[in-house]
């Protein structure tokens, strides 16, 4: 299946545009239309400290209240809708800004559920009850049945999808990701399919038969294997896309249950808490 309907989460934050950045190259990479979609929840709320005395009273000043209101919103929402007006025009694209009101995670839910691909941002811990940036991403990929990219909150990417690091392990949600890979996969110009095991073995590389099937797909393949040498298997795995220069992982999300990868550490739960290159996740 070609890629043919991109979802970027945008918000007021400063990830979001290299968020757009990478959405916008991929979209303009595989031909897609490009949907931009802003939560509500995503815009800091006014300061009442910094509403006039009148849109308190009663009367007339409760419509102050509510255009001042909704005035803040505008101002916050004008860039996000600039910057990706300015995406899809430069780049020739067709595309879409959309804001969801009511509640943040069924309204991401929703978008998601009619993209191909979803493009959000890693979750930053310093967004506290002050500024509440909504980013639900483990909702997503839980939730949607659809694969997301997520994209690491420090860095620039000028590239994604061109030397793609899959990490292989034989599971239905493995095969899951890299089926639904699929159309970056063949655009790149290298794959790794990677396996990780605790201690070296003699026997063929798992993941051969998977890049074999692949490659008859068009995808430049190649399998390979190396040992977790005391580190996570998520270290492992950004340690081996770092020696390869890779610019995307692809890996299945949540192969145990969401609150057993929390409890014990998973590689999921890792990847997304550390990760330092775009991670494709499908679950």
């Amino acid at each position: 299946m070609a890629l043919k309907d991109l979802m970027v989460l945008l918000d007021i934050s400063e990830q979001s545009a290299r968020r757009l950045d990478l959405a916008a190259a991929l979209a303009s990479r595989h031909g897609a239309y490009l949907r931009g979609v802003c939560l509500a929840e995503a815009i800091r709320p006014i300061d009442p400290l910094v509403l006039s005395a009148e849109a308190y009273s009663f009367g007339s000043g409760i419509q102050a209240f509510i255009t001042q209101i909704k005035n803040e919103r505008d101002r916050q929402l004008a860039p996000i809708e600039a910057a990706l007006e300015a995406h899809l025009t430069g780049a020739g694209l067709e595309g879409a800004f959309v804001l969801e009101e009511g509640a943040p995670i069924p309204a991401a839910l929703r978008e998601a559920r009619f993209a191909d691909l979803v493009i959000v941002g890693q979750t930053d811990p310093e967004n506290g009850p002050d500024r509440p940036i909504v980013n639900p991403v483990e909702e997503i990929l839980l939730g949607a049945g659809r694969p997301l990219i997520v994209v690491p909150r420090y860095g620039s990417f000028p590239t994604c999808g061109e030397t793609v690091l899959v990490g292989w392990i034989g599971t239905r949600e493995a095969t899951r990701a890299v089926h639904d890979a699929l159309p970056i996969l063949a655009a790149a110009r290298a794959v790794t399919l990677l396996t990780i095991s605790e201690e070296a073995e003699e026997e063929e590389v798992p993941a051969a038969g998977m890049a074999e099937h692949l490659k008859r797909h068009g995808v430049p393949a190649k399998a390979a294997r190396t040992v977790t040498g005391g580190l996570s298997p998520a270290d492992v795995l950004l340690n081996y896309a770092t020696d390869i220069g890779a610019d995307l992982i692809v890996i299945g999300g949540y192969g145990h249950s969401r609150l057993r990868e929390v409890t014990l550490g998973g590689v999921t739960h890792s990847l997304l808490q550390h990760m330092t290159v775009p991670v494709l996740f499908a679950h």
